[in-house]
């Protein structure tokens, strides 16, 4: 008998589905899948910068940047699926993002 606390998956992260991720709802996972990721796995290779350019090219329009952060943190847990709960919220790349912005 195996206990409850044993995962038959080979990797966990392969068992995590996008709407998985804190911050990411229904429509993040819509924008991603309209830019070609649909799982956690292929959403590890991808840059949020470059996810977030892509978005606004295909919409023909700037998205607003608060998509970029929750691209951020969505790519970071979806690399380390141990991240600190404070490193999976939007709001922590939101200030990443502002203070790269104040540095440069």
């Amino acid at each position: 008998m195996l206990s409850k606390n044993i995962s038959l998956a080979p990797n966990a992260a392969s068992a995590r589905e996008l709407r998985d991720l804190i911050s990411v709802g229904p429509a993040t996972v819509r924008d991603l899948n309209s830019l070609g990721v649909h799982s956690v796995s292929q959403l590890a290779r991808r840059n949020p910068e470059a996810l977030y350019k892509n978005l606004c090219r295909k919409l023909g329009r700037r998205v607003d940047p608060c998509c970029l952060d929750v691209f951020s943190a969505a790519v970071a847990q979806a690399r380390n699926p141990r991240l600190p709960a404070e490193r999976c919220a939007w709001w922590y790349w939101s200030r990443v993002r502002k203070e790269k912005a104040r540095a440069a």
